[in-house]
């Protein structure tokens, strides 16, 4: 449960660092120069667990990706997916966003919002703003 704020989302400003993922993007594991795009990887996955049969039902009907699949002797299933083929993983291909915006987590009001370029004035534009509120806090 959240604390009710004590002032109207107005008086408040957001800061917020996004990272968007870069599964959208296709040369992302080039990019990154990952290992299983270069040379492929096998993904094991135990079905007789929940989360095997998730992840297998995921890599059968909706990966998009080519692969074999065959049995291990332990049993398991094993994924074998080709090279030159976007893998699982989170390259951080796509840069970080530094936003600020004015409200709290109850929306917007203004609709403004800003985008550093730098982390540095980002950090920078926080602290004053948090300066601002320990002036306000100590005049009363």
């Amino acid at each position: 449960m959240a604390i009710e704020p004590a002032m109207p989302a107005n008086a408040y400003q957001t800061y917020e660092v996004h990272a968007p993922q870069d599964v959208q993007q296709k040369s992302a594991c080039e990019r990154a120069n990952c290992q299983a795009w270069r040379y492929g990887w096998e993904s094991v996955i135990d079905q007789s667990t929940p989360l095997g049969q998730q992840q297998a039902a995921y890599i059968r009907t909706q990966s998009g990706r080519t692969f074999r699949e065959q049995r291990s002797d332990a049993g398991l299933t094993v994924f074998r997916f080709e090279s030159g083929q976007r893998c699982f993983a989170e390259h951080g291909t796509r840069p970080e966003l530094y936003l600020v915006r004015d409200g709290d987590r109850r929306g917007n009001p203004t609709g403004r919002l800003r985008q550093h370029t730098r982390p540095a004035d980002w950090v920078e534009d926080m602290a004053q703003s948090l300066d601002a509120v320990r002036t306000a806090q100590e005049r009363g």
